[in-house]
C-alpha cells in the first residue's frame, strides 16, 4: 500500500503534471493557458528560407530544423516580392513540412507589400506570422485585427522581431500586447547597426538589449529566439554564440544556412546529464512529499519547488525533442 501511494506521488514524471506546473507559471504571468503547449515546443533551430527560392523551400522539407521562417522580407528583393508570396503559397499547399513549426515573415504594413502579405498569411497552413521591426504594441494589435478581418484562424500566432533600439525599449509593452503573441525574435544584425556597435565575437555590445528582451519575454510567457550568426566560415564562433544564447535564456537560434542546424539543436537541447538530474529532482521531491518532509536534499543540494518546476520543464522538453526525432 505505501508503495502504491508513493507511485502516485511520483506523478510529476507525467507530462500532465509538468504541463500543470507550466500552466500555473504562465497564468501567474497573465498569459492565457491555452497557449501553454507553445512553451514546451522545441525551438532550438529556426532556419530563414528565402521565399523567392523554390529549390530552397523544397530542400527545407528534409532538414532537421525545429522550425522554418519563410521569408518575404529581408531575404527577398523588392522586384520579386509578389512572386515570392506566390512561391511560398504554392510550397505550403504542396505540404511535406510536417513536424516543423512554420512561421511566415511578412513585410511591414507601411510597405507596398505588407497588407497583401497578411492577406496571404491568413489563408496559409502556418503556425505564426513574424512581424518585422516591431516598435509598439499597437502594431501587434493592428496586425491581429487585420488578420482576423481577413479570415485567419484563431490559432494563428503572432511573433515579433525586436531589431531596433525603440523595439527593445518598448519590449515590455509589446510583450503584453495580446495573448496571441507567442514569441520574440532578436534581430541582432539590424540592432548592431542601429546601435553603432561593433560586431564582436563575444557580442558584449548586445547583452543589455538581449537581457531586456529576455526579461520581457519571460515575464509574459513568450518564447524568445536569438539572432543569426553571419560568418559561415566561423564554426567555432557559431558554437560559442549558441552556448552564450542558451546561457542567457534564449530558447533557440535563427539560422542562415542548413550547416548550422546540428550545432544549434545540440546547444539548445537539454543534455543527458541535465535530463537525468531533473528526473532525480522530481523523484526526490515526490518521495519527500510522500514522507511528509518539508526539506529535500539531493546530493547535498537543497531542492525547492522552483527546482522541481524547472526540472519538469526540462524533462518535458527533452521528451518532446525525442518524439519529434522519432517522427522524422
Amino acid at each position: 500500500m505505501p508503495r502504491r501511494r508513493l507511485r502516485v506521488r511520483r506523478d510529476p514524471y507525467s507530462l500532465a503534471c509538468r504541463v500543470a506546473w507550466e500552466q500555473r507559471r504562465i497564468r501567474a504571468a497573465g498569459v492565457d493557458a491555452g497557449i501553454m503547449s507553445d512553451m514546451l515546443r522545441p525551438r532550438r533551430s529556426f532556419l530563414y528560407m528565402p521565399g523567392s527560392n523554390p529549390r530552397a523551400l523544397e530542400r527545407a522539407r528534409s532538414l532537421p530544423a525545429d522550425g522554418l521562417i519563410l521569408d518575404l522580407e529581408d531575404a527577398v528583393a523588392p522586384d520579386t516580392k509578389e512572386s515570392a508570396r506566390t512561391i511560398v503559397t504554392a510550397a505550403l499547399a504542396e505540404g511535406g513540412y510536417s513536424g516543423r513549426e512554420l512561421v511566415l515573415r511578412v513585410n511591414a504594413l507601411d510597405t507596398p507589400w505588407g497588407h497583401a502579405d497578411l492577406a496571404a498569411a491568413a489563408t496559409m497552413p502556418i503556425d505564426a506570422v513574424l512581424l518585422p521591426k516591431v516598435e509598439s504594441a499597437e502594431r501587434v494589435r493592428l496586425s491581429l485585427s487585420l488578420l482576423d478581418a481577413l479570415g485567419a484562424p484563431e490559432g494563428l500566432r503572432i511573433w515579433c522581431m525586436l531589431e531596433t533600439p525603440l523595439g527593445i525599449l518598448y519590449a515590455r509593452e509589446i510583450a503584453a500586447a495580446s495573448p496571441r503573441l507567442a514569441a520574440f525574435v532578436l534581430g541582432t544584425s539590424d540592432l548592431t547597426k542601429d546601435l553603432h556597435a561593433l560586431a564582436t565575437r563575444d557580442r558584449l555590445p548586445l547583452l543589455a538589449s538581449a537581457g531586456i528582451a529576455i526579461l520581457a519575454a519571460r515575464a509574459y510567457g513568450l518564447a524568445i529566439i536569438d539572432g543569426v550568426h553571419l560568418d559561415l566560415s566561423d564554426d567555432e564562433g557559431f558554437v560559442a554564440s549558441c552556448r552564450q544564447g542558451r546561457e542567457l535564456g534564449f530558447d533557440g537560434k535563427t539560422l542562415i544556412h542548413p550547416k548550422q542546424i546540428a550545432a544549434a539543436n545540440t546547444a539548445f537541447a537539454p543534455s543527458a546529464e541535465e535530463v537525468e538530474w531533473s528526473r532525480r529532482v522530481i523523484a526526490a521531491h515526490a518521495e519527500a512529499v510522500a514522507a511528509g518532509k518539508g526539506v529535500v536534499l539531493l546530493d547535498g543540494r537543497l531542492i525547492e519547488n522552483l527546482h522541481v518546476e524547472n526540472a519538469g520543464r526540462i524533462v518535458a522538453l527533452a521528451e518532446e525533442i525525442d518524439r519529434l526525432s522519432a517522427a522524422g
